[in-house]
């Protein structure tokens, strides 16, 4: 008796898989049509950076001092609040300009002081800050 459960177990058992492997090949109208995925796709062509790319994988954020051009600098001596200096971004074509006063951010880029011929910036970094100076190029005197 017990061998004849055991025998009706094993029957039980195999009968779902031996189905199976008999009923490999689908039909094919019963197969559902393929999915195409659609995605959009934007391709920004505007001045600055890609508003769609993350800052985190970009590595930095622009204008590099070293992108910075000093090129004037219009310095008021009795209102030193009033300075202002030009620069220009010669990574860019065509350059951009920024006119700065002291305490305007560019980037990572802040303007802590101007003076008569340079302009000091502190760059934020990682957390850090550092201090790094700009300044115009000497003019060549004409005998």
């Amino acid at each position: 008796m017990r061998a004849r459960n055991v025998a009706l177990a094993l029957l039980v058992l195999a009968a779902p898989a031996a189905a199976a492997q008999r009923d490999t090949t689908a039909r094919p109208d019963s197969a559902p049509p393929p999915q195409a995925l659609l995605r959009e796709v934007f391709a920004y062509e505007g001045g600055g950076r890609d508003p769609f790319m993350s800052l985190l994988r970009s590595g930095d954020v622009r204008p590099l001092i070293s992108d910075l051009k000093l090129t004037t600098i219009v310095y008021d001596a009795r209102y030193v609040a009033r300075s202002v200096a030009v620069l220009r971004d010669i990574t860019t074509k065509p350059s951009r300009m920024y006119h700065v006063k002291t305490g305007d951010i560019i980037g990572r880029l802040k303007v802590t002081q101007i003076r008569p011929r340079e302009i000091v910036f502190t760059v934020q970094e990682f957390g850090f800050e550092r201090q790094e100076t700009l300044s115009l190029a000497k003019q060549e005197e004409t005998p």
